[in-house]
């Protein structure tokens, strides 16, 4: 958290705030308000608070949220108090980040609430903002989701390239898992990416224990489902939307993974006001 917060102040107050240590003198002190101008999921609230207090520890936050909970449009998030100056050099970067944290959290949510009523995992990907992904893997938690693996060096997971770089190689798929299982740990976890029915046995007889069926149709899906019969996992990816996501999940696969929920999120709309007295 705080190396994120620290290279955002980098880039954003590289050389000083030159409007606030022009026009806001010194002693100036403030009492501020973070409000929603909509409604939606909190996340990011101690993020926030840190950023506001990174360049003068003296600012003060009350957090009235906590992250995970539900606002309406014209709730009351956080109550700011202390140096101006401080406040003002930090406000942007404390508002990108929350905003971009929450909206992340919102739209998670309604995602979550698409497939209530299952057994059906919302998992995010890694499709994230670089150098962001610990904060906007923790904001899919607070809206209810949950993580992937967080990096390259976190599983096992052949995706639609691998195979064909294997498949280039004149290996099939089943020996290339089984190989590739001799120059793993034990505790490794193997999924395999299938973009067609006829790859999901080969899968299978490799040992592969999560089958990504990626940009199958409903009935393609629920085939996959009947075919793999609980002897892997079954994800489901590609193109999942709030409007497609429920009938997805009643196709009988354990995880959905959806890309949308990290880069295609919305910032919400947050707002810090507050008065200067001297």
């Amino acid at each position: 958290m705080d190396r994120v917060i620290h290279l955002a102040l980098a880039e954003d107050v590289p050389f000083g705030d030159l409007t606030t240590e022009a026009f806001v003198p010194e002693h100036a002190q403030t009492q501020a308000s973070l409000r929603a101008r909509e409604p939606g999921v909190l996340s990011g609230g101690e993020v926030f608070a840190r950023a506001l207090q990174a360049v003068d520890g003296r600012v003060g936050v009350d957090l009235i949220h906590s992250d995970g909970a539900e606002f309406s449009a014209g709730d009351l998030l956080a109550r700011i108090h202390g140096p101006a100056r401080g406040i003002l050099t930090c406000e942007r970067t404390g508002l990108n980040l929350v905003q971009r944290m929450s909206g992340i959290a919102t739209l998670t949510a309604q995602f979550v609430d698409a497939v209530r009523g299952t057994s059906v995992r919302i998992t995010d990907t890694r499709k994230t903002t670089p150098g962001l992904r610990v904060l906007e893997r923790y904001a899919v938690r607070c809206g209810g989701g949950h993580n992937h693996r967080f990096s390259l060096s976190d599983a096992v997971m052949a995706k639609d390239n691998h195979l064909a770089a294997v498949s280039a190689s004149g290996t099939d798929l089943a020996q290339a898992i089984r190989e590739a299982k001799t120059r793993l740990p034990h505790t490794a976890h193997i999924e395999v990416e299938v973009d067609r029915i006829g790859q999901i046995l080969p899968a299978l007889e490799g040992g592969a224990n999560t089958i990504m069926v990626d940009n199958f149709g409903l009935d393609e899906t629920a085939h996959a489902v009947q075919l793999i019969a609980g002897r892997a996992c079954v994800e489901a990816s590609g193109g999942v939307t709030l409007e497609t996501v429920g009938a997805i999940a009643r196709t009988g696969v354990d995880v959905i993974s959806v890309g949308a929920l990290t880069h295609s999120a919305r910032a919400l709309d947050l707002g810090l006001d507050f008065e200067v007295s001297t």
